[in-house]
């Protein structure tokens, strides 16, 4: 049975992924930040997908820090022997306005949003290497694409993250691996729920759909792109933003 490993995916986006792929047989290798929350997040988690009759483990790890990486996916690779499908979907933000955010701020989101990214491409890339065959998408956002303001350190970690994507496929593609990004826009999570009605409502008015869309449409899409189905896609990154850009 094919193996996947999510990063961050004790709730969110991070949780519906690791769900859908257990509902499409993966086996799921979840990961979560080493804290007592999060753990507890991601056993509910993995009790879901164990409902689809997979096995589905736990492996804390900061995903910023690369020999946590290393063990981390030493330790997948030592319980079920390959990885056939990687999640980049780990990411976190600090908001604030260019001229007043921190170099901390700045620092930190790049280290978990894009630096997690090459640590998880760079390992797991060698493992599929070996195995001549893998899916990898990493989740990037339209921040990353258009930009947003109070967010030029969350939009420069998601550009970067598409432009890993493109020269990864370049690379790894000769050895039948598949790497694309996904770039969801105004999703419903926790982060959305924060906002004030009048914020929801000036952010929906750019969205050609005129709502909010579900983590389950963002797993859907990553479904896919770990699939047979999109054996002859590589180095894209789709947009699922309800017509944001239009």
């Amino acid at each position: 049975m094919a193996t996947a490993l999510i990063t961050g995916a004790s709730q969110g986006i991070g949780a519906c992924i690791a769900i859908r792929l257990a509902q499409d047989g993966y086996n799921i290798a979840i990961n979560h930040f080493p804290s007592e929350n999060d753990k507890a997040n991601a056993e509910k988690v993995a009790e879901q997908c164990r409902e689809f009759g997979v096995e589905a483990e736990l492996y804390p790890a900061n995903v910023a820090d690369y020999g946590q990486c290393e063990e981390m996916v030493k330790a997948v690779k030592e319980k079920f022997g390959t990885i056939d499908a990687l999640v980049n979907n780990a990411g976190i933000t600090k908001d604030g306005l260019l001229v007043r955010m921190s170099e901390e701020n700045y620092d930190a989101v790049i280290a978990v949003n894009q630096k997690s990214v090459f640590n998880m491409l760079k390992l797991v890339g060698a493992v599929m290497m070996r195995q001549k065959s893998g899916k990898i998408v990493s989740l990037a956002s339209v921040a990353g694409l258009y930009g947003n303001p109070g967010q030029i350190n969350y939009s420069a970690s998601k550009a970067a993250i598409i432009g890993m994507t493109m020269t990864a496929a370049k690379e790894l593609g000769s050895r039948g691996i598949n790497v694309n990004a996904v770039a969801p826009g105004l999703i419903k999570t926790p982060m959305t729920d924060a906002l004030s009605e009048e914020q929801r409502k000036e952010m929906i008015k750019v969205v050609a759909m005129k709502r909010y869309g579900l983590p389950e449409e963002v797993a859907s899409v990553v479904s896919f792109l770990c699939s047979k189905d999109a054996s002859y896609v590589t180095g894209q990154t789709i947009e699922i933003s309800g017509g944001l850009s239009m």
